[in-house]
């Protein structure tokens, strides 16, 4: 197991490594909507088209040539949050307009989430510190939001709370990690002197 969820760091299949593409397109879409969570932007629905083309097709792609590196850490991680950018995308834009609790519904699809991250956090402990950050500020995120979403009124999404506006941040921190990440990864593809480091994987 310890040697499979160290696969990002190899090339032994020939093909170049999707997890740089997976982080960059969680962490773009993340990044607009937490800004939008906490209310640095005007609009809400800056992330959505983003929601389905970056984070999720895209990272869903990823996951998807994780398996031909056989990681299934990487593939079961961006197979399932490239889905769950894909599903809030199909959500957001045909159900969330009609007759339901539209913050009820997102505080339940969150804390689902949470649970799934919840095991990933532990097997990214195993990958490296980039990536285990990544999934701890995750999920933070999901647990605040959770929480914000289930104290909001019946519909009422556009009135964001405060609970809601500290789990934007804590978003957009989760972002940055991601970029991190992924710049990490694409500057080791590349090679040279400036090598950003990742800190190594910890023994659980």
């Amino acid at each position: 197991m310890a040697d499979e969820l160290a696969t990002p760091s190899t090339n032994s299949s020939g093909i170049a490594d999707p997890a740089p593409l997976g982080l960059a397109g969680f962490a773009l879409t993340t990044f607009l909507l937490s800004a939008f969570n906490a209310h640095l932007t005007r609009g809400g629905d800056a992330w959505l088209g983003y929601a389905l083309a970056y984070g999720g097709i895209a990272q869903l792609l990823a996951g998807m040539w994780e398996y031909k590196r056989n990681n299934t850490f990487g593939a079961t991680a961006f197979g399932s949050y490239g889905a769950f950018w894909i599903g809030l995308f199909l959500y957001v834009r045909y159900a969330a307009g009609g007759p339901t609790n539209v913050s009820n519904d997102l505080g339940w699809i969150l804390i689902a989430f949470a649970i799934f991250n919840l095991y990933m956090l532990v097997c990214a402990a195993r990958v490296n510190m980039a990536v285990f950050l990544v999934f701890l500020a995750l999920q933070l995120t999901e647990i605040v939001l959770f929480i914000g979403y289930l104290q909001l009124k019946p519909t009422d999404i556009a009135n964001h709370n405060s609970i809601i506006h500290i789990g934007g941040w804590i978003g957009i921190v989760t972002a940055l990690l991601a970029w991190y990440a992924s710049f990490a990864g694409v500057k080791a593809s590349v090679g040279g002197r400036l090598q950003l480091p990742v800190g190594r994987p910890m023994d659980i």
